[in-house]
């Protein structure tokens, strides 16, 4: 979905979103930070979040119902054709009811985000491209009472970087035998295994640079082995993201979540944390 400058008729205190990538000199395409896409996801995990508008941009920060898994998204202000928020503002949606909304938008549409501060609802503008149709939703905002928790910086044992649909193959075809995956980080690879009722399956990844397709590199960063243990519905339901980037970055340290990232092309990245597993002789992680 393209995007074009919004003329707001708001008080000053509006912001005024459009959701997408800027637009690509080449022939049109469905750019990759396309709204669908980011809503997408995010949905399976978080039912209602607060989206936060700050001048330097669009962000999102929200744990799933069972407190397993967290999910942190950004994208700058320099990515949309035309951002404007005078001061901040925190927009508590219903991820589905957004969803909904975005789907009856076209393909090339564009998509355009209004919300004041004294209002209780957002405007959704989706204008063909010949401005030959223009259509407006509005969806009520809610009051969500959610704390934003600081992400401390971490030095992590472990940093693998892999091709986004190979790790979404990967954690698509081990599910199909076990419910948990053993994620095994060393100095030139990183392998995956599950074992299940009807079986078990290993991968390994071997780190690799080809320059002619480094669209398949992998590269593997280690300060010290590690191995975690996690559930496979989280990082299949993570790989939703798997469209808005080429490349997925696995952090791995022991007894600390896993942090997953997509990072989106001139736009900013979606965060994905989840806690492992722990072993028998502790309290397992209720993230089965």
């Amino acid at each position: 979905m393209r995007t074009r400058p919004c003329l707001s008729r708001h008080h000053r205190w509006t912001p005024a979103l459009a959701l997408s990538h800027l637009p690509h000199p080449q022939p049109p395409q469905p750019p990759t930070c396309a709204p669908q896409k980011v809503i997408e996801s995010i949905k399976d995990l978080v039912q209602d979040a607060n989206f936060d508008c700050t001048p330097e941009g669009f962000q999102l920060q929200a744990m799933d119902i069972s407190h397993v898994s967290l999910v942190s998204m950004f994208l700058r202000s320099e990515g949309f054709q035309h951002y404007r928020c005078d001061r901040n503002l925190s927009m508590g949606m219903n991820l589905n009811a957004v969803s909904k909304l975005l789907k009856c938008a076209d393909n090339n549409d564009v998509v355009t985000i209004k919300a004041d501060d004294a209002g209780d609802s957002a405007t959704f503008l989706f204008e063909a491209p010949d401005q030959t149709k223009l259509s407006d939703f509005q969806l009520k905002l809610m009051d969500i009472d959610a704390e934003h928790l600081g992400i401390p910086e971490t030095e992590y044992s472990a940093v693998v970087k892999m091709p986004a649909s190979e790790f979404q193959r990967v954690c698509r075809d081990l599910a199909t035998l076990g419910e948990s995956v053993v994620v095994s980080a060393s100095k030139d690879s990183i392998k995956f295994s599950t074992t299940g009722d009807i079986g078990s399956a290993n991968v390994v990844l071997k780190q690799t640079s080809n320059a002619d397709k480094p669209d398949a590199d992998v590269s593997v960063e280690i300060r010290e082995p590690v191995s975690l243990t996690f559930a496979l519905r989280y990082l299949n339901s993570f790989t939703k993201a798997t469209p808005l980037s080429d490349f997925v970055t696995l952090s791995l340290s022991r007894e600390l979540p896993v942090m997953v990232e997509y990072r989106i092309p001139d736009a900013g990245h979606i965060r994905y944390y989840l806690a492992p597993k722990i072993d028998d002789e502790g309290e397992e992680a209720d993230n089965n």
